[in-house]
């Protein structure tokens, strides 16, 4: 530089600054020691070696929480931000010097893996902020401990250690963990106590949860799961039923999963199994009292003591109601009286049977009804080929659409009755296996097999006889006719009634009205049918084999003519 004759002030400062320009211009950016001289007021006066001095807060001289020791002459470490301000001082900082050195410190500890110790001093959103040190960290709120903590108050402000989850210098990021810590914590303390189970040991524990499944006991460190199967050999719908939290309890290990750290645990592997000769205490065909527990819809469970449950299935719960659910017929709680189906022991199976208890309503019916006996009951139902009686015992019976009603077609008998209906019948079949009972209305009426028979006996009418019958009904399809005055009474069809189609004609006949009819035999109700028809072809046989024949030369009418005559001579 130029000697200037008559320096100014600002010439002396230039002058000043290139003779300390180099030196003074390396200090920048770097951490430095100096020498506390003088504290003002809260500010700390430091002594870096600069052409002058610089200013820190004190409160950058304290921990978090606490109150800065600082006196006169002591040594301390402080970041130059810049050699000199707008004021001519140094600007120096103690907490940008704590958090350099931090950061050197942390990067190194975080590269290892290593745990660095911090304090929570402050609460930010989603989180909490730790001093590592002189540098800053993030403590998101999850990280904290391994559940949720409602009150952190008590850990703030004491030193505790951290995991460093995620650093970035550039953007001054740090992520730490507390729970970290606590998990690697607990899973030592968890291996070694695991190591110091086995398999069959009996141990006590805390209730510390209770779920749908079973509860969680806290085995001293370790978590254990009773599951609900394993409370009690009898029925436990919900452990809340047995277990309460914080009850200690006794408990047997089951299992020990030592990869998974996972133990099952079991309350009524410490009771006797009920199990032990149950062949032999519920024999098949033996009746015995229980109590329903559960119903489903394919059954219903019965309790026959504490741990032995034996299931109804739906098909074994009624005699007379099918295909309704179970509910409808049992109850929760209710006490029943079961007969024992099934015992097998291996698989811990009772099958057990409700109606099987009760008397058979089908024999019952057999026994107070035998075939050919009245019965009167309700109709519950008409189906497409008959109707459904309701009678004694809660049972049905079936009138075939044949049996309702004579000289009628089916469809039109079953038209004549309704739902709800008191009708009378005649109890025809009882197949007490296949549960069913045929029934037949049209029995009752004159002539059926009740009031006389068409079987051959006193009264009756064999196939091949001429009888004289009574016109009682005249009907499209044919006659309704009687024999006698109280024998049977049967049918004749329109075709039946001549040879010729206009003797076919049912309205040339009256009520009342006698003729001679054959008897062709019996409908399906035993009853009996004829037919004029049958009758005078059977004549005409007789006649042309008694006097002539139908290639003699003499006509049908002089053959008739003449058996005619000798019938009346005779």
């Amino acid at each position: 530089m130029a000697t200037v004759a008559n320096p100014t002030r600002d010439d002396f400062a230039a002058l000043l600054n290139e003779s300390l320009g180099g030196e003074n211009e390396a200090f920048e950016g770097r951490v430095v020691v100096g020498t506390v001289t003088a504290i003002e007021n809260d500010l700390a006066v430091i002594d870096v070696g600069l052409k002058s001095e610089g200013r820190v807060p004190l409160r950058e001289f304290a921990a978090p929480g606490q109150k800065a020791e600082l006196k006169v002459g002591d040594q301390v470490e402080v970041y130059v931000d810049r050699v000199e301000n707008s004021h001519g001082e140094a600007m120096l900082s103690r907490d940008r010097a704590r958090r350099e050195a931090a950061w050197d410190k942390l990067e190194g500890e975080f590269a290892e893996e290593k745990r660095v110790e911090g304090v929570i001093f402050g609460r930010v959103k989603g989180g909490f902020t730790v001093d590592l040190g002189g540098a800053v960290a993030f403590l998101p709120g999850s990280q904290v401990d391994i559940r949720p903590v409602r009150d952190v108050q008590p850990l703030m402000d004491i030193a505790q250690p951290f995991q460093i989850l995620k650093m970035d210098r550039r953007r001054g990021n740090i992520v730490v963990s507390r729970r970290a810590i606590l998990e690697e914590t607990r899973a030592e303390q968890r291996s070694g106590l695991i190591q110091s189970l086995a398999e069959g040991q009996v141990i006590e524990g805390v209730v510390k949860n209770i779920t749908d499944y079973g509860a969680f006991v806290d085995l001293g460190g370790i978590d254990g799961l009773l599951h609900v199967t394993d409370i009690s050999y009898k029925r436990v719908n919900h452990p809340s039923e047995v277990l309460e939290i914080g009850a200690t309890v006794k408990v047997q290990i089951i299992r020990i999963n030592r990869e998974t750290q996972r133990i099952s645990l079991g309350m009524k592997q410490l009771e006797s199994d009920p199990w032990d000769g149950a062949q032999a205490k519920y024999p098949v065909d033996g009746v015995f009292q229980g109590r329903v527990t559960n119903i489903t819809e394919y059954g219903a469970f019965v309790e026959l003591e504490p741990g032995i449950e034996g299931l109804v299935h739906v098909s074994e719960m009624s005699w007379t109601k099918k295909n309704v659910h179970p509910g409808k017929i049992v109850s929760t709680s209710q006490e029943v009286e079961v007969k024992i189906l099934e015992v097998d022991g291996e698989k811990r199976r009772i099958s057990l049977g409700l109606k099987q208890a009760q008397t058979n309503p089908w024999n019952d019916f057999a026994e107070k009804h035998p075939v050919g006996s009245q019965v009167e009951g309700e109709v519950k139902n008409s189906t497409e080929f008959g109707l459904f009686v309701g009678l004694d015992g809660d049972v049905d019976g079936m009138v075939h659409m044949s049996d309702i009603a004579w000289g009628v077609s089916g469809e039109e008998a079953l038209a004549l009755h309704r739902k709800g209906e008191t009708v009378q019948a005649v109890v025809l079949d009882v197949d007490v296996e296949k549960e069913r009972i045929s029934l037949g209305m049209k029995q009752l009426e004159r002539g059926g097999v009740v009031a006389g028979g068409a079987t051959g006996g006193e009264g009756g009418a064999r196939k091949g006889e001429v009888k004289t019958v009574t016109v009682l009904e005249v009907m499209d399809g044919g006659l309704t006719v009687q024999v006698d005055e109280d024998g049977p009474t049967g049918f004749i069809k329109r075709s039946d009634l001549g040879r010729d189609r206009d003797e076919q004609r049912p309205e040339r006949f009256q009520v009342g009205q006698k003729f001679d009819a054959m008897v062709t035999g019996t409908d399906r109700s035993k009853k009996p049918t004829f037919s004029i028809k049958a009758m005078q072809i059977s004549e005409e046989k007789q006649a042309v084999a008694q006097y002539g024949s139908s290639d003699s030369g003499a006509s049908l009418g002089d053959i008739l003519g003449a058996a005619l005559e000798r019938a009346n001579k005779k």
